[in-house]
């Protein structure tokens, strides 16, 4: 904060005075990054139901709004002569306060409020929460018989900033917490740009009159603040639906492909291997004795029994292979170029890794194979193939497969 102000007084110093056209552009900006905030804050609420995000989204439309409004009335302004310069603009006051107020009470209402599972009950917290802090704050800088005024003979010149800084440094404080929360890396975002409004104020403490280096440096910072907190979402965004479309297409407790995935593969394989004319084989397996184990050692160790199959079908398959639960204790594996021998080799394969795997309790799997297009020319077909060879093997002792007796299933 001492570099900031020392940095903001050497400028209070130069000659400078920026044109009002890039204010407005500047304006326009900040608007429109608020408001595209907005939008993709609204869009996470409508996946995770997080009411900070909601209130915030209400808050950076508000905070656009005001700022837009301000940008038609600031030529009206230079338009009064250099004593009009002399006074702080009031709503970059409301705008910045109301924003700051915001975060502060989203962070508060997330901490002492509890969540509803409606989503319609959420909505109306935070509106609550931003039309409350919307009224306060106009209140108190509208119905104040004091405007905000330069004195440029002052240390601040525009000591009214130093309420604004002050707020958001307190949210940069709240939101630096959540970050050791680990609650959500678009946190770090958000913490980087308080700061950056921090910053933003502290320089416009020195600024003597409208567009002043101080003055136009301190818009820089709010647009840019703006951009990374913008920019933050997108990528949190971009996150988020990474792990919906993981979730869609895989098993929540082994993290293979999933039954739809599975189907995809399958009808993909029936169509390369059309067009090709080269088969591909699909394996059908099945933990046995998945209930004597929930019965005897818990669920907990069943459903450990279920990843000890999944562990190794990830690691002793091919990169090609596509390996997926398809049910409780059911998996498949679909073998891309492969015939009746390369379906054999992985099956023993698979049968002698987890029969030797290491762990308790012993468990075994059962194997059926089919081959198109010998067995099937279908994913019906083919299923049914594998399943009759499965349950062959299925029906036999439950003692730990030999390799002919794999074989012999397949």
């Amino acid at each position: 904060m001492a570099a900031v102000l020392g940095g903001a007084s050497w400028l209070r110093q130069l000659p400078f005075s920026s044109e009002p056209i890039l204010y407005s552009y500047l304006q326009v900006v900040g608007s429109l990054l608020c408001f595209t905030y907005a939008a993709n804050a609204l869009v996470r609420f409508r996946g995770t139901h997080d009411r900070l995000t909601l209130t915030l989204a209400f808050g950076f439309v508000l905070s656009g709004a005001i700022e837009t409004v301000a940008t038609f009335n600031f030529y009206d302004t230079l338009a009064g002569g250099a004593s009009a310069q002399m006074r702080v603009p009031l709503a970059w006051m409301v705008s910045r306060t109301l924003l700051a107020l915001v975060l502060i009470a989203a962070l508060v209402v997330e901490r002492r409020v509890p969540n509803s599972r409606e989503p319609g009950r959420e909505i109306a917290v935070a509106l609550l929460v931003v039309v409350v802090v919307a009224y306060v704050t106009s209140a108190a800088y509208f119905g104040s018989p004091l405007e905000p005024a330069m004195h440029p003979a002052a240390m601040f010149s525009r000591s009214g900033d130093i309420f604004p800084a002050a707020l958001y440094a307190i949210a940069a404080i709240g939101f630096g917490r959540r970050v050791r929360r680990g609650v959500s890396s678009v946190d770090r975002t958000f913490c980087a740009a308080l700061w950056m409004n921090v910053a933003c104020h502290l320089v416009s403490t020195q600024s003597e009159r409208l567009l002043d280096a101080p003055f136009t440096i301190a818009q820089f910072l709010k647009v840019t603040s703006y951009a990374v907190v913008l920019g933050g979402a997108l990528l949190d965004n971009a996150r988020l639906f990474d792990q919906v479309r993981q979730l869609a297409v895989t098993d929540s407790l082994t993290g293979l492909s999933n039954y739809r995935t599975l189907i995809n593969v399958m009808d993909s394989e029936l169509q390369r291997s059309r067009r090709t004319g080269r088969s591909f084989a699909i394996l059908l397996l099945d933990l046995d004795g998945l209930k004597a184990i929930n019965d005897q050692h818990g669920h907990l160790v069943g459903s450990r029994a279920i990843c000890r199959l999944a562990n190794v079908l990830r690691v002793h398959s091919r990169a090609m292979d596509t390996a997926a639960r398809y049910g409780g204790d059911e998996f498949a594996v679909v073998l891309p170029e492969a015939g009746e021998e390369a379906a054999s080799s992985v099956s023993r394969r698979i049968c002698e890794r987890l029969a030797k795997d290491g762990e308790f309790p012993q468990v075994t799997v059962s194997v059926g194979a089919a081959v198109f297009p010998r067995d099937g020319e279908t994913i019906d077909a083919l299923f049914n193939t594998a399943d009759r060879g499965l349950y062959s093997m299925k029906g036999r002792s439950h003692s730990i497969h030999t390799l002919a007796r794999i074989a012999a299933c397949l």
